[in-house]
């Protein structure tokens, strides 16, 4: 099942106690340096520092009582399984989050701050699954997939459904993309509410699965990730390429040592702490600036999640 528009604004007023309602920022410096206009939507100001937060809250809330009770389970290697964390420890219920060996300390961290219970893998996709498969099995939990959930990406749609609320003349979007549940909760929204607006996702050029599912209209799920942005290094899914192919108006690539220019671009003028993976929108926006040219263009920042002693600009 896909969800429409109906769907985010349930998701809307089902999270608003709990998500905040993150700023939209300008920069005059950045404006002149893009070629256009720029509307940051912050939310790597968010709960459990990203975006991740509205769609996890959204689904653990719609959850019925009986089902709540088991607790909730899913696999992350950061930004999600914090955010499931987070959220279910305000509706006093169990978080269970499969973790690969490598992941993010600084997010492994925030999973346990929040009270998950930890459960390791190997670096694959394939034991990320086995294990989910293993736990779902022994225990009565609900699985609560990162990306390829309805109630998750209607949570994640509320992102462009505040950006829009707040600059309703916008003549383009760009959100990142890894398994899609941003991206195509955005898409939905913007083409919703803006029709004649464009909404592009950011993908690294080291993890363009995404751009090729796009191009082969089915999902590449054998791509070997290489970036430094470790929110976006997950597959799509039939659900999501779907969502993403009937709404989205393309992929653009971004190389990595770009999106760390734009990171700092970000930290140097805006004051934001923001992780790879979120400001590979605004890398997107630079790369091809042509594409952008004088117009109203909003861009998420999805996260500012960062291991501070990993800054990629750091002297050693």
């Amino acid at each position: 099942m896909q969800p429409d528009f109906d769907d985010v604004l349930a998701a809307a007023a089902r999270i608003a106690p709990y998500a905040y309602r993150t700023p939209v920022v300008r920069s005059r410096s950045l404006d002149d340096l893009a070629g256009c206009e720029l509307f940051f939507k912050c939310e790597n100001l968010q709960r459990a520092g990203a975006f991740k937060f509205r769609g996890a809250c959204n689904a653990v809330l719609a959850l019925d009582a009986e089902s709540a009770a088991r607790g909730v389970l899913t696999q992350s290697s950061g930004n999600h399984g914090a955010a499931l964390a987070l959220a279910s420890r305000l509706r006093g219920i169990a978080a269970t989050v499969v973790v690969p060996e490598g992941a993010p300390a600084v997010k492994v961290a925030a999973m346990s701050d929040f009270g998950a219970d930890i459960v390791r893998c190997a670096p694959t996709m394939a034991a990320r699954n086995a294990a989910i498969t293993a736990l779902l099995r022994e225990t009565t939990m609900t699985l609560i997939h990162p990306f390829d959930d309805a109630l998750v990406i209607a949570g994640q749609g509320t992102t462009a459904l505040e950006l829009l609320q707040d600059v309703p003349t916008l003549d383009a979007v760009c959100a990142p993309i890894g398994g899609g549940g941003l991206l195509s909760g955005c898409a939905l929204t913007v083409r919703s509410l803006r029709p004649q607006a464009e909404i592009w996702g950011a993908e690294p050029a080291g993890a363009a699965d995404a751009h090729a599912s796009l191009q082969a209209g089915v999902c590449i799920t054998d791509y070997v990730p290489e970036t430094i942005c470790d929110g976006l290094r997950a597959t799509t899914t039939p659900r999501t390429l779907t969502m993403v192919q009937r709404y989205a108006s393309g992929i653009l690539l971004v190389d990595d040592e770009a999106t760390i220019a734009a990171m700092r671009l970000l930290w140097e003028r805006l004051k934001l702490v923001v992780e790879p993976s979120g400001a590979i929108s605004f890398a997107s926006v630079l790369r091809h600036r042509d594409r952008f040219a004088g117009r109203r263009v909003g861009i998420v920042l999805s996260g500012g999640n960062v291991d501070l002693d990993r800054l990629p600009w750091a002297q050693r």
